[in-house]
């Protein structure tokens, strides 16, 4: 990855989905850390999985960390 993208995770919503914005761009909703993982390889993050998207400090959680699913 050659420059830091911004990655915020919302807080849950009343399905348990959180919206995932890369460098300010929606991507989806997330279920789960593979569905956030599988967003930021698709941004360009190589490398990206569930362990990674844990202990990033570069993703910015709202609403409740990597283990927050419920609304």
């Amino acid at each position: 990855m050659a420059s830091v993208m911004p990655v915020v995770v919302y807080p849950p919503d009343e399905d348990g989905g959180r919206r995932v914005r890369v460098d300010g761009e929606l991507l989806g909703r997330a279920y789960a850390l593979w569905d956030i993982a599988e967003f930021l390889r698709r941004a360009g993050v190589e490398g990206a999985d569930e362990t990674y998207v844990e202990e990033s400090g570069l993703i910015e959680w709202r609403g409740g960390g990597p283990d927050v699913w419920e609304h």
